[in-house]
């Protein structure tokens, strides 16, 4: 496959508009504290092989927690969702749920005050049935998954924020089969 097929470029498109007015913006909060506060989230994702997936979800920050790294402030958050996978199989669309629990860690530089940040982690998920489709299969419910991401805070008080991730999702070798699966994923998340 070659590599511009395996991501949907809609989903491309709609990050790099994003990037593009963001960068426009004429001006920026003085704070990134909602960067701090917890969020609700949808998320979109395509993965390599066809899969569809939307993930909506919670974040809930580790308060009084924060580490400094290289000059930049590194905090953690636990991440709780529920995804719903949409793949080819044998008998036509199948339909996967996923329950998810990840602690992240979000690295904001300039001593936290950007409105940048780089996001990683790595957590569980438990499927509503294993994972079967015309290309691959898993052998657990049970999985890992480990993700990367980039982001910007946005808004008058950075309540709003835009990721672009890369997620990986397999069962670490405990059975096999053990393909594992990649995604690419877009989060808009909204800090309360």
């Amino acid at each position: 496959m070659e590599p511009s097929q395996r991501f949907s470029p809609t989903l491309l498109r709609t990050f790099a508009a994003a990037v593009l007015l963001i960068g426009s913006a004429g001006a920026w909060a003085q704070s990134v504290d909602a960067l701090g506060t917890p969020s609700l989230y949808l998320q979109t994702a395509r993965s390599s092989h066809g899969t569809d997936a939307w993930t909506l979800g919670t974040t809930l920050p580790w308060h009084n927690w924060s580490r400094t790294l290289w000059g930049a402030e590194l905090r953690g958050y636990w991440d709780i969702y529920a995804s719903q996978w949409s793949a080819d199989g044998q008998n036509g669309r199948l339909h996967t749920t996923l329950l998810g629990v990840t602690p992240s860690f979000r690295l904001i530089p300039d001593a936290g005050r950007s409105h940048w940040f780089l996001d990683a982690g790595i957590g569980a998920t438990l499927a509503s049935r294993r994972y079967v489709t015309l290309n691959e299969e898993f052998s657990t419910r049970f999985n890992f998954a480990s993700h990367i991401g980039l982001g910007v805070a946005l808004g008058a008080h950075c309540q709003h924020e835009l990721q672009l991730r890369l997620e990986h999702v397999s069962n670490a070798g405990i059975k096999e089969p053990n393909p594992g699966e990649n995604f690419l994923q877009l989060r808009y998340a909204l800090h309360f």
